[in-house]
C-alpha cells in the first residue's frame, strides 16, 4: 500500500511538472484577451505618465503584461499601508516595462511585493578597514532579494513614475535586480532571455566593466554625470542604476555612453532613445 501511495505521488509530481507550463501559458493567454479596465487606464494618464510615451504597440503590450502581473503577483501592505487597486496598477506599469519584447516568465521567482507608505529602515552589518563590525541603520526606498521579495516605498513609486525624464524610478530598480538574480546572487549579469542568440557575455562584461570604472573615478573625484554614483557600489547596483536611465533617458545615454547603451538595448530588445 505504502509503494502503492509512493507511486501516485511521483506520478502526481511527473504530470505536474510536465504539464504546468502549459496550463500556465493557457491561463495567462485567457487573462490577456480580458479587456484593459477603464479605471486602470485612467490611473496610468495620471500617475505613470512614461505610458504616453511609448510607441503604440508596446502600450498594448505593456497592458497585456500589466494585467498578468497584477493576477499573479500578491502585494502585501506593512506599516498599516492598505494596498489598494491602484497601488497594483502603478508598480505593475512600471515593473512590466522591462519585460517589453522579451520572451521572459513575469518575474517567475518574485512571489510578494511589500509596500512601505514611505522610506523604510533596516539595518546593515558593515566592516571597516580594521575588521571592525559595526551596525548602522539605513533608509531605503526599495530592495530586492534573492527568496522572492521585493520591497518598495509607496512614496518613492510614486515619485519615480511621476517624472519619466529624471533617470530615477525605484521600481525599475528593483526589478532589474530580480532579472539579475533569476541565475542567483546579483552579479550585474543577467541572464539572457531564452533563444537570445545574439547576447555575448564576454562583450556585455568588456563594455560594462568600462563604464562602471568611469562611474568610480567620477565618484572618486566628485564629478556629477549622467549615471548616479549610487551605481559605483558594485557590478550589480550598475546594472539597475543603468537600466533606470536606460527607460528614462535613453537619448542622454546613447549619445554619452553608446557602447553601453548597445549592450542594454540587446539585452531590453528595446530603444527607448527613439521615443
Amino acid at each position: 500500500m505504502a509503494f502503492f501511495l509512493v507511486c501516485c505521488a511521483a506520478l502526481a509530481l511527473i504530470l505536474i511538472l510536465v504539464f504546468h507550463p502549459t496550463w500556465l501559458a493557457w491561463r495567462r493567454q485567457r487573462i490577456q484577451t480580458n479587456a484593459f479596465p477603464a479605471r486602470w487606464r485612467k490611473v496610468l494618464q495620471r500617475r505613470v505618465p512614461m505610458v504616453r510615451r511609448l510607441p503604440v504597440p508596446l502600450q498594448l503590450q505593456l497592458k497585456k503584461h500589466m494585467q498578468v502581473f497584477v493576477a499573479e503577483k500578491t502585494f502585501i501592505g506593512c506599516a498599516g499601508l492598505v494596498i489598494t487597486e491602484e497601488m497594483r496598477v502603478v508598480i505593475a506599469a512600471q515593473a512590466c516595462l522591462l519585460l517589453l519584447n522579451r520572451p521572459m516568465d513575469y518575474f517567475q521567482n518574485v512571489r510578494q511585493i511589500l509596500v512601505y507608505p514611505g522610506a523604510f529602515a533596516v539595518t546593515r552589518v558593515s566592516t571597516d578597514a580594521a575588521g571592525v563590525q559595526q551596525e548602522r541603520r539605513m533608509a531605503l526606498a526599495g530592495e530586492s532579494w534573492v527568496q522572492g521579495q521585493v520591497i518598495l516605498s509607496w512614496q518613492d513609486t510614486l515619485e519615480g513614475a511621476a517624472d519619466p525624464a529624471d533617470g530615477q524610478n525605484v521600481v525599475i530598480h528593483e526589478f532589474a535586480h530580480q532579472l539579475d538574480q533569476e541565475n542567483g546572487a546579483a552579479q550585474g549579469a543577467p541572464p539572457p532571455a531564452p533563444g537570445d542568440t545574439r547576447h555575448n557575455s564576454g562583450r556585455w562584461s568588456r563594455v560594462l566593466g568600462a563604464a562602471f570604472e568611469q562611474l568610480g573615478a567620477e565618484r572618486a573625484s566628485g564629478e556629477i554625470g549622467l549615471l548616479n554614483h549610487y551605481g559605483a557600489q558594485d557590478p550589480a547596483e550598475f546594472f539597475a542604476v543603468v537600466s533606470e536611465v536606460f527607460f528614462e533617458q535613453g537619448a542622454l545615454l546613447a549619445q554619452q555612453y553608446p557602447d553601453l547603451y548597445g549592450e542594454m538595448s540587446g539585452y531590453y530588445k528595446l530603444d527607448p532613445a527613439s521615443w
